[in-house]
């Protein structure tokens, strides 16, 4: 494979303003939709009580992994991390975990982009409506990564706009008795089995670091961008938690009226309860809702490309995956690979089984770039660190703490997707050596 910069080098042009729109827009499709599914297990306190210790443990990580995403600014984020750190074996596991995280994401969130498509127009299928997002996005994907970041910063913005305009209007009618409604309707055990959707919150933020290489002076801007898109993130969880069951309680933004099957879209649900279901407003919330989910959509799979793209270019997948275009200097290879893989996701019908198999890869992905966090400020203390995680080694060893305990209480709670993912990662890590042992013989 040609090691031309046409070939294998992407292109360096985003600013920390981009950065914090894909910061943001990644995450932000959390806020619209799929965190509301951990009310079922965890009801109000316990969905409460899992963000909170969710919103720790992303702030301990974010910090950690900023210093990572400055001192290796590339591509790969926790691949290249684990590589650097574990040598090849470790790099995959870390990468792999990655991958998972970013392929199962989309299919999710296109099940809820058709989801509130149906909230204005009820005859268009949920499947069609969320094959044509990936197609579409794709493409805009592939047209270059400047355009697609400039794409991205404008819908999240407007996704932002559209959360405060939410809070503000149904604010001023939340009631203590809405929130405190059958707050835990299974118990204290309710509140772990609602970490995924909690997690979901803020799933894919450390997406800002895979697009390090194409980030003017990253070792300034990286920071800068996880730092104002955690804020930004934090304060939108507050306000849409409250806002939506604070009115009528959890039950509400669950389930529709006369209906016992969970929905993708709460916040027209909590909405239709200040202003009614045919009110413009509700409707709006509804358009604006799309922007939000399609700035997560569309930013993942920015992310995904990247990541996939990194495994093709070091060998670690089939090469032809590594290839940039000449003209659009993007991973167009693996953006059309990961569609196809996403498709496939997404036609198995279950939102809330691949959230938690992408809340698994998240997982994994966390407590690996941790390890190598640690590791690294051992074997490597003559790499160049910008930024450095403040109170180490307290905040990483949190870190671990948090992850360790969400994978225990998510494999015990969801023991066929821990099985799924595990055996994800066998099958791929056993393709993985035999590949290696057989190009070394």
């Amino acid at each position: 494979m040609s090691s031309t910069p046409a070939s294998s080098e992407l292109s360096r042009s985003l600013g920390p303003w981009t950065l914090w729109g894909l910061g943001v827009g990644y995450v932000i499709s959390g806020m619209y939709f799929g965190w509301n599914l951990g009310l079922v297990e965890g009801g109000s306190l316990g969905l409460a009580v899992a963000t909170v210790l969710v919103m720790i443990m992303y702030v301990s990580f974010t910090l950690g992994y900023a210093e990572l995403a400055c001192a290796i600014p590339r591509a790969g984020g926790a691949f290249d991390y684990g590589l650097r750190a574990f040598g090849p074996a470790g790099g995959f596991l870390a990468g792999m975990a990655q991958n998972i995280e970013f392929l199962f994401a989309p299919p999710a969130i296109a099940f809820a982009i058709g989801a509130y498509v149906q909230v204005f127009l009820p005859g268009m299928p949920v499947l069609l409506t969320a094959s044509l997002a990936y197609l579409l996005f794709t493409l805009v994907n592939i047209s270059g990564v400047k355009a697609a970041a400039s794409f991205e910063l404008i819908v999240t913005v407007v996704a932002v706009i559209g959360l405060l305009l939410f809070a503000g209007i149904n604010l001023p009618e939340v009631s203590w008795e809405a929130l405190a409604t059958n707050p835990l309707p299974k118990g204290w055990g309710g509140a772990f089995a609602a970490l995924p959707f909690a997690i979901w919150f803020f799933l894919a933020i450390e997406g800002v670091a895979n697009v390090a290489e194409e980030t003017i002076h990253p070792q300034r801007n990286i920071q800068l961008g996880f730092g104002s898109a955690m804020a930004t993130l934090m304060l939108l969880c507050l306000l849409t938690f409250v806002a939506s069951v604070g009115i009528g309680g959890w039950e509400r933004v669950v389930f529709p009226a006369g209906s016992t099957t969970a929905s993708d879209s709460p916040l027209p649900l909590a909405m239709s309860q200040t202003v009614g279901t045919g009110h413009w407003i509700t409707k709006l919330v509804a358009v604006i809702g799309l922007f939000g989910l399609v700035a997560s959509f569309h930013g993942i799979l920015l992310a995904a490309g990247r990541s996939t793209f990194e495994f093709g270019r070091v060998g670690f997948a089939p090469r032809w995956l590594g290839r940039v275009h000449p003209r659009f200097h993007t991973p167009v290879n693996a953006l059309i690979a990961n569609m196809v893989i996403g498709g496939v996701a997404l036609f198995t019908g279950k939102t809330a089984d691949i959230i938690v198999i992408a809340c698994f890869g998240a997982l994994m992905l966390y407590l690996l770039s941790t390890i190598a966090l640690l590791r690294l400020r051992r074997t490597a203390p003559e790499l160049e660190r910008p930024f450095r995680v403040p109170g180490y080694p307290v905040l990483p060893w949190l870190t671990l703490v948090l992850v360790v305990v969400a994978l225990v209480s998510m494999t015990i709670t969801y023991p066929v997707a821990a099985g799924l993912f595990l055996l994800l990662l066998v099958i791929s890590f056993g393709w993985f050596w035999w590949q290696r042992s057989h190009s070394v013989n």
